[in-house]
């Protein structure tokens, strides 16, 4: 990734109801979104990779590996984003901003780790944002992770605090520290922290 990079930032067919009809509308319109930077020429676009290192904490499962040249999203990378960080408890699977995974590989690149981001929460189903907010505290109501925009994550190893400042430095969402669960939260609406 260059510099440049940081400072912009299967249903059954017989069977869709409007939900899924919803997530096919997200999942289009989130294809279409211009990405968090621009390069400055074709040729530049083609050698510009981003690649990310994460492990969902609560499946084990990972990825590593490039999901994005140039300013082109690779769609059969984000299949397998999508299922990683969906929702664990439902197993619903939802199409995951791709900005979201842009502040994750620019955070993993800035902490200088080849260790995986270890990811807490990615997509929350609305019933799973429910439970969570009637049990736990701080859990928003109208939460982010529940359109895919949202992830929750540390580092093995690495501090928190640290793991913030970075983030906060992206300026490129809202950030939340939760120093004594050890965990931050990034997503991609206005620039706020908590």
């Amino acid at each position: 990734m260059s510099d440049n990079n940081e400072m912009i930032l299967g249903s059954n067919l017989n069977s869709i109801d409007r939900r899924e009809i919803l997530k096919l509308g997200l999942a289009g319109t989130l294809a279409s979104i211009i990405p968090l930077s621009l390069s400055s020429s074709p040729v530049e676009a083609a050698r510009n990779t981003w690649r990310v290192t994460f492990r969902q904490g609560h499946t084990g499962e990972s990825f590593n590996g490039v999901y994005r040249v140039g300013d082109k999203y690779l769609p059969e990378a984000f299949e397998r984003l999508n299922y990683i960080l969906r929702d664990f408890r439902t197993g619903e699977v939802f199409p995951m901003d791709p900005r979201v995974v842009d502040i994750m590989a620019l955070m993993q690149k800035k902490a200088g780790r080849r260790e995986p981001i270890e990811i807490l929460s990615g997509y929350r189903s609305p019933k799973t944002n429910a439970r969570l907010r009637k049990n736990t505290s701080g859990v928003a109501k109208n939460s982010f992770h529940m359109y895919g925009q949202a992830l929750d994550m540390h580092i093995k190893g690495y501090k928190t605090s640290s793991l913030r400042s970075i983030a906060m430095n992206l300026r490129a969402g809202g950030v939340g520290y939760y120093p004594k669960s050890d965990f931050i939260h990034v997503d991609t609406g206005s620039v706020r922290s908590w």
